[in-house]
């Protein structure tokens, strides 16, 4: 489905914002019963998409980033806490504006938020990690600026602003409004599992049952929705095919990729997310991390019949109906998953449209 038309059905689902923020526990809160996995989840990368400017590492480490584009000099100088964009021009009056919000967690880039008059502003340049300097941020024009507003960023449609906020920070939209100053940073556990305050409330009355209710499982989600529920961020199938503006660099799109591999078929739709991804762990970058993810549907050893037929004749899902590697039973990803380069996006990004290599 479209995330928009998820959002527009009853319960939580992430970015929605319809929640008043007093129904928020906070992760504080979440720790006292949820204590490891709080602490594995704030390593997470998830956990540092969304960070004040004046708390950006990247900021702090690189306290002076300079970028020449035609008559413009931008610059984001960071010190004494804060970090500050300005652009120059011979001729001109110096233009010079705080940066509010780092977005990104830095592995392959970080786009800047600042704001002006009412409304948000994305940076004109982002910070790629493959050049450890500024380029021009992916979407927007490679064309000299006009001036120095130009130069120095664009402005956000409301619509736009939420959707940046949403998927970066947590509860930053309460009441449908959004509040950027009030946004907690990063994606915390109340992103996804929505507003917590009920689930804490029932749980210190000793009401479990009724607890359970209040508070979203996604572990509870079949296959489709458990895609669709990464993909409120990452992007749906949907909604890649339907904006056609996103089809040119849809390989950083990964729910969109898995949905069209071989490997993500009915009625064995086990391949979702998270079968390979846990959410409240660091991602691993081994590919020998994920061998035992591939093994569990496909058998180990060349000849080796699979389990399709006798399983689907019971009507239950198959065990290992895929067919084993002719090559190996190593490092998977490696031939299957490879890694693209995408000019659009100056980084590189594991294809989970999970296919066999060309031989």
């Amino acid at each position: 489905m479209l995330t928009v038309s998820r959002l527009q059905s009853p319960g939580w689902w992430p970015t929605k914002g319809d929640a008043a923020r007093d129904s928020y526990a906070g992760t504080a809160t979440c720790a006292r019963c949820h204590a490891s996995k709080v602490a594995t989840q704030q390593q997470h990368a998830m956990a540092r998409t969304g960070v004040r400017a004046a708390a950006a590492d990247i900021l702090r480490q690189h306290d002076h980033l300079s970028f020449r584009f035609g008559p413009y000099r931008e610059q984001i100088i960071t010190k004494a806490g804060k970090s500050v964009l300005s652009v120059t021009a011979s001729g001109a009056a110096p233009l010079s504006i705080d940066l509010r919000w780092a977005f990104g967690a830095g592995r392959m880039g970080q786009t800047y938020v600042y704001e002006k008059n009412g409304s948000y502003y994305e940076s004109h340049l982002t910070f790629f990690a493959v050049s450890q300097d500024l380029n021009i941020t992916p979407g927007q024009s490679p064309l000299t600026p006009r001036n120095l507003e130009d130069a120095a960023g664009r402005r956000m449609p409301p619509a736009e602003s939420r959707a940046c906020f949403g998927c970066h920070t947590t509860a930053s939209i309460t009441n449908n409004q959004l509040d950027g100053n009030r946004a907690v940073p990063g994606i915390t556990c109340e992103a996804c599992h929505g507003p917590g305050a009920s689930h804490v409330v029932a749980m210190n009355s000793a009401q479990p049952d009724q607890a359970a209710t209040l508070i979203m499982n996604p572990a509870r989600l079949d296959p489709v929705a458990s895609v669709d529920f990464c993909g409120a961020c990452h992007r749906t199938w949907q909604d890649v095919v339907t904006n056609f503006g996103l089809v040119d660099a849809n390989v950083r799109f990964a729910p969109y990729r898995l949905e069209n591999s071989k490997c993500w078929t009915k009625p064995d739709a086990r391949l979702t997310c998270v079968a390979c991804h846990d959410p409240h762990q660091p991602l691993d970058h081994d590919p020998a991390a994920y061998d035992s993810r591939c093994l569990a549907c496909h058998v180990n050893q060349p000849g080796a019949k699979t389990t399709a037929a006798a399983r689907i004749s019971d009507q239950l899902p198959p065990d290992h109906p895929g067919a084993a590697c002719p090559v190996s039973t190593k490092n998977c990803t490696t031939c299957h998953m490879p890694r693209i380069v995408s000019p659009l996006q100056n980084s590189t990004f594991t294809d989970h449209w999970i296919s066999k290599p060309a031989r």
